[in-house]
């Protein structure tokens, strides 16, 4: 670790005069962190060095580097921000509070998102004030990106629950908004390195997937560089051809969509991958005629994103080709400056100068950003918030035209219904069927990039149903949406929703088959303290009956007798208890409890440890208290039986209707019973394999949908044959 490193990237780019202001930075924050140690033992200077050299990789600004060097001189030297603005100016001054602003997130701990909602409600804010800070002045993130790198690669000095914590969100917040930013260098080694400590035997399993046919696959990849260096020579086109890395999260990715689909992981194409770059546009035109002239292309798997463009402004032409007839092969073309662009994003763009104003083209490249801080206005809560930066602005796009051409972008899995409000407010309350490409479609159809819609409306505004409001249904994908919705039943008659909430409620509580004595407890869970508003915010759409089930899943559970540590169990049980040894630990039978259950363990006398619910009639009347011990739900995932009943008319079809549904939602059925009644109805009794509360609600929910069905809930074996 030297300044002459740093100052040797940047001079590539910076004038002279300039990197004497890197080094008197440099200078100054050495001092200051002077005799400071890192987790890992290393000088923490070690640190900013790091995050600057990263940024001056992307040739950022002068300014940026030395915020850079000194963001985090304010929060662990004692260093003012006054002070810091004296003596390198007010826009570095600005850009160090900000990252030192954006470094205060309360990270949670596996599992800490659903028990305390506090610690979601913080990070949502912290995301909030991320992207708020992004739409003054994007420098601060691409300084906080460059800091997160930097932590990701020195993470194993951490302990492990923390390790699991940081990562998580470096994958759900930092990759995707790198994503979003179209810096691709940082997107996938973040990936890379949240995988690795997330699900470190699947990382090592692709690592040892890719290498093993790796000198097989890189002499492929030469023979075919040498090949297209011959033949562009010949043809006088001036281009630089490499192979291109395809890196372990993204495989693995690419595994789980081909394993759905019954393919193998041979099949993957692009794990070889050629790129070849270029110098103008009609060029990349001219070089893929080329390619296509020497092999094979495989049908349907050409994209042309020079012509259409990524929303993070990645243009190139993608192809994948058969080479000697049998080995698939992915070849990517494009520009000199749009390869920069694809590594370094919005970063490539930056061009900030004494008196300049920013950049057209980055103004441009962060519409996204300000449509979301425009919509945060109207989103108050944590839970709507996060959901709609996951959904809205992280997701996958997919881009559909109105039936007069106009091109409208909606996250991945959007539904007509989506694709209506994003038109106009209205337009979706009136939505009563849609078009695709010209045929009827349902309101819950997904989406595909290129579609043309067409909503077909209502003369009358009847509004919207409520049945859109459910997430178990698939009719709203994005927030947006949601929102509109949720503003529409606002405004109706507050008897009315006050009434609906009540019965979703009581619905909701039926469906899970739990013993709630006291509702006013699941009010306050959402901070309502009158059930009254708590009932019409049901009803509006400002609570979902899917969250209810996940704030119930997540209630503390109580203390019953035994107070104890954390013990995992391969079962999905943690047992708290000392000195209790290896224990077995089997589900009762009886109430066949799923996490999100309030559970208790009975110590039998030969067969471990037995969980139930808390409100098992075995465990209500047990005599013998002090075998009952304090467990919870582990991180195992473990599928959980449970006895359902549907209740419907009887009709040819029904069970193969809610059996295909349960297929769907991957739930398996162990057992089924159907009892047929003489007034053309039927009883049907399944016993399903769930995760948990949320996938029961959900599965529930859609079950009610299925014609003929008048009811569903969740249920248990008769008292005196459980006691027995």
């Amino acid at each position: 670790m030297t300044v002459e490193a740093l100052l040797e990237r940047a001079g590539k780019y910076l004038p002279a005069e300039k990197l004497s202001l890197v080094s008197a930075a440099y200078d100054y924050a050495a001092k200051a962190h002077e005799g400071q140690l890192r987790m890992s033992g290393d000088p923490y200077m070690e640190h900013p060095f790091q995050v600057a050299l990263t940024l001056a990789e992307q040739q950022l600004d002068v300014t940026t580097l030395e915020a850079a060097l000194l963001h985090d001189v304010t929060e662990d030297c004692g260093i003012t921000h006054k002070q810091i603005e004296e003596k390198f100016g007010a826009d570095v001054a600005r850009l160090v509070d900000g990252v030192s602003k954006l470094g205060k997130l309360a990270l949670p701990l596996p599992g800490e998102l659903q028990q305390r909602p506090s610690v979601r409600e913080q990070q949502a804010e912290n995301l909030r004030k991320m992207l708020v800070a992004m739409a003054e002045d994007l420098r601060v993130v691409f300084i906080k990106l460059a800091d997160r790198m930097h932590n990701m690669r020195t993470l194993a000095a951490l302990p492990p629950d923390r390790q699991k914590a940081i990562a998580r969100e470096t994958l759900e917040i930092y990759a995707p908004l790198a994503h979003r930013l179209g810096i691709w260098e940082l997107k996938w080694q973040l990936e890379d390195l949240a995988f690795h400590y997330l699900e470190p035997r699947k990382y090592s399993q692709i690592a040892k997937l890719v290498a093993n046919r790796r000198t097989e696959r890189e002499e492929i990849v030469n023979s075919v560089m040498d090949i297209l260096r011959k033949e562009f020579m010949q043809l006088g086109i001036k281009c630089d051809v490499s192979g291109r890395p395809k890196h372990l999260f993204s495989v693995s990715q690419k595994i789980e969509r081909y394993a759905a689909q019954g393919r193998q992981f041979d099949e993957i194409y692009d794990l070889l991958a050629v790129r070849v770059l270029v110098e103008t546009i009609p060029e990349c035109y001219f070089a893929m005629g080329t390619v296509h002239n020497l092999w094979h292309p495989i049908p349907g798997s050409f994209d042309d994103y020079i012509a259409n463009p990524k929303p993070n402004g990645y243009q190139s032409l993608h192809t994948a080709v058969l080479f000697k007839g049998t080995t698939p092969l992915e070849i990517q073309i494009r520009t000199r400056e749009m390869h920069r662009v694809a590594e370094f994003g919005v970063a490539a763009h930056w061009r900030y100068k004494e008196g300049d104003k920013k950049d057209i083209e980055v103004e441009e490249r962060i519409g996204w950003l300000r449509q979301l801080i425009d919509w945060h206005r109207e989103l108050a809560g944590a839970e709507e918030f996060l959901e709609s930066v996951k959904t809205d602005i992280f997701n996958d796009q997919v881009f559909v035209f109105t039936p007069k051409g106009e091109i409208k972008d909606l996250p991945k899995g959007a539904t007509p219904i989506d694709f209506a409000y994003r038109v106009h407010t209205n337009l979706g309350n009136r939505c009563a069927g849609a078009k695709v490409n010209g045929r009827m479609v349902p309101l819950d159809y997904q989406l595909s990039n290129g579609n043309v819609v067409e909503i077909i409306a209502s003369k009358k505004d009847k509004g919207p149903s409520r049945d859109w409001m459910s997430p178990n249904l698939g009719y709203v994908k994005s927030s947006h949406a949601r929102e509109k919705i949720r503003q529409w039943f606002k405004k109706q008659e507050r008897e009315e929703n006050l009434e609906l909430g009540r019965e979703m409620l009581d619905k909701e509580i039926k469906h899970l088959g739990l013993v709630v004595a006291d509702r006013d407890k699941i009010a306050k869970l959402f901070k309502y303290d009158n059930m009254d508003d708590f009932f019409a915010a049901i009803g509006c759409g400002d609570v979902s009956t899917q969250t209810i089930a996940l704030k119930l899943a997540a209630q503390e559970q109580p203390k019953p007798v035994a107070e104890l540590t954390v013990r995992p169990s391969t079962s999905g049980i943690q047992v708290l208890g000392s000195g209790a040894g290896d224990l077995l630990t089997n589900l009762a039978r009886c109430c066949n409890p799923v996490p999100g259950d309030l559970i208790i363990g009975y110590i039998t006398r030969m067969r471990g440890i037995t969980i139930h619910r808390q409100d098992c009639y075995n465990i209500t009347h047990e005599d013998e208290k002090e075998r009952l011990v304090r467990v919870e739900w582990g991180q195992v995932d473990v599928h959980y039986p449970v006895k359902m009943q549907v209740e419907a008319w009887d009709r040819v079809g029904l069970v193969r209707d809610i059996s295909t549904l349960l297929a769907e939602e991957k739930v398996n059925i162990s057992n089924m019973n159907v009892n047929e009644h003489k007034d053309h109805t039927t009883s049907l009794y399944f016993d399903v394999e769930t995760t948990g509360l949320p996938q029961l609600s959900r599965i529930m929910s859609r079950i009610e949908t299925v014609t003929g069905v008048t009811g569903v809930a969740r249920v248990g074996e008769d008292p005196a044959k459980a006691r027995a």
